[in-house]
């Protein structure tokens, strides 16, 4: 999987920086967090709830900043495993720099999953990690003051591709029900 972004945040990089760094606006602002602890200079320990499709686990799992550069960048590795579920890893790179009025924050992400939850599909996952980032910058911007908004406008959907959608909603979860009711 791979995400490629850019989000404005209403405040200096000096404040996004700090904000980015800080546990408790981590734990605030990443879904399904449940605790973020500062492990050393340069590295996190992290507890979240993920729900992927019809694959819900507790993660746990830790972040490594590596290649910091205060208050401009960084690269971001991080890794969790989610017991019988599964694991994810991946890298992530963030630069923040100046704009009129805040600071934009690219980022580039690269992350692998396995066990049950690679299972689920590639888009799926796609779509979890890209909500996943929206949420969490949405999170973020509220926080540091601003109005959270979407990274880009919602699609209108054709009704030929709102059926073929609904078709395959239809059989993500036939197969979901299918794969649930065989373990029982």
């Amino acid at each position: 999987m791979q995400l490629i972004n850019h989000r404005s945040v209403p405040a200096s990089i000096e404040a996004t920086w700090a904000a980015l760094n800080d546990p408790e606006t981590l734990k605030a602002c990443i879904p399904g967090c449940e605790s973020v602890e500062r492990a050393s200079d340069h590295e996190f320990k992290v507890a979240m709830t993920a729900r992927v499709g019809p694959v819900s686990a507790k993660f746990n799992g830790k972040i490594a900043l590596s290649d910091v550069v205060p208050p401009s960048s960084y690269r971001m590795s991080f890794e969790g495993q989610g017991g019988a579920v599964g694991f994810a890893r991946g890298e992530a790179k963030v630069a923040l720099v100046a704009e009129d009025g805040g600071t934009r924050i690219d980022y580039s992400a690269t992350a692998q999953v396995g066990g049950k939850l690679a299972q689920v599909g590639s888009r799926l996952i796609d779509a979890a990690a890209s909500k996943v980032a929206d949420d969490f910058f949405g999170r973020l911007v509220e926080r540091l003051g601003g109005e959270a908004r979407a990274a880009r406008p919602p699609a209108v959907l054709s009704p030929t591709l709102r059926w073929r959608l609904a078709l395959a909603i239809a059989i993500i979860v036939a197969v979901a029900l299918y794969w649930l009711l065989r373990r029982a």
